[in-house]
């Protein structure tokens, strides 16, 4: 469960990381995105402003300080945005409810990341899309080996974030299909776009 501590710091700590290459990265993601959106771990908030040609978005969120924090973006956002408090790995939607699913920087943090993937892609419909934006184990060794032995550290730091997770490998066994892979920083953060197959 999320602390009180990291909702407060993480906007903070994520200001020169998201005010320089992520804020392009992210404005390109969502850019993507169309119909009725579901975005999975919504944090603070930080993709609403980047919300352009959509219908709605519904967020999902299971920390109330987080959600409280983002009530203020909701407010830069020219499309509608309900914010739901929910984990990902039970979304409350019937099947093939949304035209895009969107996850940024969540797949690192939940508990279960392969339920939350399977349940992204049976709320999304069958000619819909899912978008991410996650950092991943990276391909060096050396670096690999880094993160390794930086994440229990780093889980403690950051409310259970885990550093290492091959979530290219987790996406390509649950079925899904990735259409376009971009990647940052060597390697360390992936852009995806993905549908079912």
């Amino acid at each position: 469960m999320m602390g009180n501590t990291f909702p407060k710091w993480y906007d903070f700590f994520m200001s020169p990381l998201e005010k320089g290459r992520f804020k392009s990265i992210r404005r390109d993601l969502l850019q993507r995105a169309n119909g009725t959106v579901l975005e999975v771990g919504s944090g603070t908030g930080i993709n609403f402003p980047y919300y352009q040609s959509v219908k709605k978005v519904t967020a999902i969120e299971p920390s109330q300080n987080m959600i409280e924090r983002s009530n203020k973006r909701t407010e830069l956002s020219i499309v509608p945005i309900q914010i739901i408090r929910e984990s990902a790995e039970r979304l409350p939607f019937v099947d093939n409810t949304f035209d895009t699913v969107v996850a940024t920087l969540v797949l690192c943090t939940i508990p279960n990341p392969e339920i939350a993937l399977q349940e992204m892609k049976r709320v999304c419909k069958l000619d819909g899309k899912i978008l991410l934006f996650e950092h991943v184990r990276m391909k060096n060794p050396f670096l690999a080996k880094l993160q390794d032995w930086l994440t229990p550290f780093w889980k403690k730091v950051c409310d259970g974030c885990n550093l290492n997770r091959d979530t290219v490998m987790m996406i390509k066994s649950n079925g899904l299909e990735i259409l376009e892979k971009r990647t940052f920083y060597n390697g360390l953060f992936v852009q995806l776009e993905i549908m079912k197959k």
